[in-house]
């Protein structure tokens, strides 16, 4: 399920640090994940020697299928560095510590699937349901508002459509359907802007304030999306840019890696 594929081969076959690395690398990346299809791990350390000092030439690791806090779906992750300082004590014990931190080139693809299922997740649903904030209530008579069923359609040009129901706890549900842009701030957030609400199949009565929810719930997801709550131990991702292509969305960035996580979290 889980392969450590060995590096370059030296004809005199003395790529014994290669295929040490690439057993311990594989059994300590598969468990950041609470799930995974599968794991390829790709060390270089030529010759061999260097391992001894605890110098590795290159750390590469591809994955697929791959999901984050049981609830969120990677369909592919991949992150690679140059050169890295490792403990060699700590690979003869079958862990992988680094002596000092590091970055990796990364890119991680969602689905769309995925992204939609996001919204199920409790992480997620909490910031969506039974909201108090006075500009909420004020619309439904004093009572809490959730979000519900919501759902995405990823979009040309880095845009997304979505549409959702508000709940206003008193008997109405509002349908809510909009396009919005996709972007990234500090590299770490994933902003919602620009939304385009569409109206037209909304029933009249409610349009106006279907129009009002609509603002306030972009609001809500523009500052939902933020990195930080979703790291690894050990490891941040900061994005450079994002990209929509078909069902798929597409970051790219780099890991600061500070220390090899023991386990999912």
């Amino acid at each position: 399920m889980f392969g450590g594929l060995t590096g370059l081969q030296d004809p005199k076959g003395t790529d014994w640090g290669e295929r040490m690395l690439n057993t311990v690398a594989s059994q300590t990346i598969r468990h950041l994940f609470t799930q995974s299809e599968s794991v390829e791990v790709f060390v270089r350390c030529y010759p061999s020697s260097k391992l001894l000092q605890g110098s590795i030439d290159s750390f590469k690791m591809n994955g697929r299928g791959l999901v984050i806090r049981k609830d969120f779906a990677v369909e592919e992750m991949s992150f690679e560095t140059d050169a890295v300082a490792i403990d060699f004590g700590s690979v003869l014990s079958g862990k992988l510590s680094l002596k000092q931190p590091t970055q990796a080139i990364a890119q991680v693809i969602l689905s769309e699937a995925g992204i939609n299922q996001a919204f199920s997740a409790e992480l997620v649903k909490k910031r969506l349901l039974n909201l108090s904030v006075p500009s909420l209530t004020e619309l439904s008579g004093g009572e809490p508002v959730s979000f519900t069923e919501v759902q995405v359609q990823l979009l040309p040009g880095n845009r997304l459509q979505l549409v959702a129901k508000a709940d206003l706890n008193n008997g109405e549900l509002v349908p809510l359907n909009m396009s919005l842009a996709l972007g990234i701030e500090r590299r770490r957030r994933v902003s919602f802007k620009d939304p385009k609400i569409q109206l037209d199949q909304v029933p009249e009565a409610q349009r106006e304030i279907s129009q009002t929810l609509s603002v306030a719930l972009v609001e809500i997801l523009d500052n939902m999306v933020d990195l930080d709550r979703f790291d690894l131990d050990g490891v941040k991702m900061r994005l450079n840019r994002l990209e929509t292509e078909g069902q798929k969305l597409i970051f790219s960035g780099y890991a600061e890696v500070e220390r090899i996580p023991n386990s999912a979290r």
